[in-house]
C-alpha cells in the first residue's frame, strides 16, 4: 500500500526489525526500555517520579480543559429538554440546523488551528481559544431567535475547532506508543464525564427556572459559559508546552525526555518549519486518508448519542428532570468501560482487537433498540451499550493511528485532518434524529449501525495495511528505494523509514 514516492530517509538509531516482531513493538521494547534506562542513569533522573510529575502537570489541565469544551458543545441537548426550541419558536429542522451550523468552522479550522499551535505555543493558543468559547456559549444565554442562535453556535465552533486535535497532538508529543493508551483514553473520556456532568447541572439547574427573569435552559449556558471563561484565565499559566521548551522540566529532564522519545522512534524535526510540500507529501500517505474513514464513522453514531440521548431517554416516557438524571448513568459506565479497555491495551500493548470489540458492542446496542420498541428498561440498558462502545472504540482508534504516524508535521498534520475529516461525521448525525421520525427513532438508530460498521471495516483494511507494510520495510528493496529519496523527503519520512514498525 505504501507507493515507492512516499517514505523517506534511514533512521540512524539501534533498532533492529525483528522478523516476528509482536503488536508492531513489542520485539524492540526490551532493547528500547534498556536504552531508556541508560539514558535515565545518564541524566541522573528517577524515571516513575518524572512520570508522575507529567501526568500531574499534562493530564489534568487538557482534561478539564476538553471536559469544558464539550460541555458548551452539547449542552444545548440538556437546555432542549427545558424548552429552548419551545421557546425560540424553532420549527421543522431548525433545532438540527443549528446543530449542524457548529461543524462548519469546525471542521474548516482544526489542521490550521494545529499549525497557530505549534507556532504560539499551546498553553496561549489554548488557553485564549477556550476564554472565547466560553464567552459564546455564555452569550447562548441570551439569544432571542433561530438567526442568533445559528450564528452563536458558528462562533462555537470556531473556537473550539483546536481544542481536540490540539491536545491529543500535545499528548503524543509527550508520551510514547507503550505508554500513551491510559492518557489518551482519560482525556478522551473527559467527554463521557462531560456528559454525566451535563446532565447533573442541568437538572440541579431546573430550580432556577425565572431566576432574575430567565428560563432555567438559559442558566445553563450562562452559568457555563461563565465558568469556562473564568478557568481559561487559569489554564493560561497550567497548560504545559511541547518537551522542548517546558519551563517546568529541568535542564536534563528536557534532555532526557527529547532522547527517550527518540529510542525506536524516528526525528521530531520540531525545529524545523513546515512548508506546502510537506504537507502535500503527508497526504500523499494512504494511511491519513484511511485513519479519516476509521473516525469519520464513530463520530456519527458517537454525536448522534450526545446531541439526542436525552431526547430518547424522554422518549421513554420519563419527565424533563428525571431524563436529565438518567442520561448520567450511561456516560458513567462508558467512561469507566473506556479506562478498562485503555489500561488493558496499554498492558497486552495491542489495539485493533479492543477497537473492533468495542464496536461490536456499540452495534448490539443499537440494533437493541431497534429491535425492542416496548420494553422501556431494555431500550434504556442499550444506551450503556451504545455510549460504552462509540466512546471507547474512538480513543483506541486516534491513539493507534495517530502514534502510527512519526516526527512533529506529519502527526500534527495527521491528527487535525482525521478529527477534521472525521467531524463531518457529526453533521450527519445532527440530521439523523430528527422529531418526524419521534418516539423510535429508528432511521437515526440504523444509521448509527451503518457508520459503526464503516468504522470497524475501515479499521480492518487499516490494520491489513500496517501489516503488510511492516513486512516490506523488512526488504532490502524497500531500503534502497527509501535511500535513494531525496534528502528533503526523507527529512520528512517520519513513520516511513524502514526502521519505524508500525503498532497494531
Amino acid at each position: 500500500m505504501a507507493s515507492s514516492d512516499s517514505f523517506e530517509a534511514p533512521y540512524k538509531g539501534e533498532l533492529v526489525v525483528e522478523q516476528n516482531s509482536y503488536n508492531g513493538y513489542d520485539q524492540e521494547t526490551l532493547t528500547h526500555q534498556q536504552q531508556i534506562d541508560q539514558l535515565a542513569e545518564k541524566y541522573n533522573i528517577n524515571q516513575s517520579k518524572l512520570m508522575r510529575k507529567l501526568d500531574f502537570r499534562i493530564i489534568p489541565a487538557i482534561c478539564f480543559l476538553y471536559l469544558l469544551a464539550f460541555l458548551d458543545r452539547v449542552n444545548i441537548s440538556n437546555a432542549n429538554v427545558y424548552g429552548l426550541s419551545r421557546d425560540l419558536n424553532l420549527e421543522g429542522h431548525q433545532y438540527n440546523t443549528a446543530l449542524t451550523i457548529f461543524f462548519v468552522p469546525y471542521i474548516l479550522a482544526e489542521i490550521p488551528s494545529n499549525w497557530l499551535m505549534k507556532k504560539l505555543q499551546p498553553h496561549k493558543w489554548l488557553s485564549g481559544c477556550m476564554v472565547l468559547f466560553g464567552v459564546v456559549t455564555l452569550g447562548m444565554g441570551f439569544v432571542k431567535n433561530f438567526g442568533q442562535l445559528c450564528a452563536c453556535r458558528f462562533l462555537l465552533g470556531l473556537f473550539e475547532a483546536g481544542m481536540f486535535p490540539g491536545c491529543f497532538y500535545l499528548l503524543s508529543m509527550w508520551y510514547r506508543r507503550e505508554e500513551a493508551q491510559k492518557r489518551y483514553s482519560f482525556f478522551f473520556s473527559s467527554t463521557c464525564l462531560a456528559g454525566a456532568f451535563g446532565g447533573l447541572i442541568a437538572s440541579g439547574i431546573n430550580n432556577m427556572d425565572g431566576t432574575q427573569g430567565y428560563e432555567s435552559w438559559r442558566w445553563i449556558f450562562i452559568l457555563e459559559g461563565t465558568a469556562t471563561a473564568a478557568i481559561a484565565l487559569l489554564m493560561y499559566f497550567v497548560i504545559s508546552d511541547f518537551p522542548e521548551d517546558a519551563k517546568f522540566l529541568s535542564d536534563n529532564e528536557r534532555a532526557f525526555m527529547k532522547e527517550k522519545l527518540a529510542v525506536g522512534s524516528v526525528a521530531s524535526n520540531f525545529e524545523r518549519k513546515m512548508t506546502l510540500s510537506d504537507v502535500k507529501f503527508i497526504f500523499s500517505d494512504w494511511k491519513i486518508w484511511l485513519a479519516g474513514f476509521m473516525y469519520f464513522g464513530l463520530i456519527v453514531p458517537a454525536y448522534g448519542y450526545a446531541y439526542f440521548a436525552t431526547e430518547i431517554v424522554k422518549s421513554l416516557g420519563y419527565s424533563p428532570i428525571q431524563t436529565q438524571f438518567r442520561s448520567v448513568p450511561p456516560w458513567v459506565a462508558a467512561f469507566g468501560f473506556s479506562m478498562a479497555m485503555a489500561v488493558l491495551s496499554d498492558r497486552i500493548r495491542h489495539k485493533f482487537t479492543l477497537a473492533i470489540v468495542s464496536g461490536i458492542i456499540c452495534i448490539i446496542g443499537f440494533i437493541v433498540i431497534l429491535t425492542e420498541t416496548e420494553n422501556t428498561s431494555v431500550r434504556y440498558g442499550a444506551l450503556f451499550m451504545i455510549a460504552s462502545g462509540a466512546y471507547t472504540a474512538m480513543p483506541l482508534i486516534v491513539c493507534w493511528t495517530n502514534l502510527n504516524f512519526g516526527g512533529t508535521h506529519r502527526r500534527s498534520v495527521a491528527t487535525a485532518y482525521q478529527v477534521a475529516f472525521g467531524n463531518i461525521g457529526g453533521i450527519i448525525a445532527t440530521f439523523s434524529y430528527v422529531k418526524v421520525d419521534a418516539p423510535l427513532y429508528k432511521k437515526g438508530l440504523a444509521i448509527g449501525v451503518g457508520f459503526t460498521a464503516l468504522s470497524m471495516i475501515s479499521c480492518c483494511i487499516y490494520m491489513y495495511g500496517v501489516y503488510r507494510d511492516n513486512q516490506k520495510k523488512r526488504t532490502q528493496e524497500y531500503v534502497d528505494h527509501f535511500n535513494a529519496m531525496s534528502d528533503e523527503k526523507r527529512h520528512m519520512a517520519g513513520e516511513l523509514e524502514p526502521s519505524f514498525v508500525y503498532s497494531y
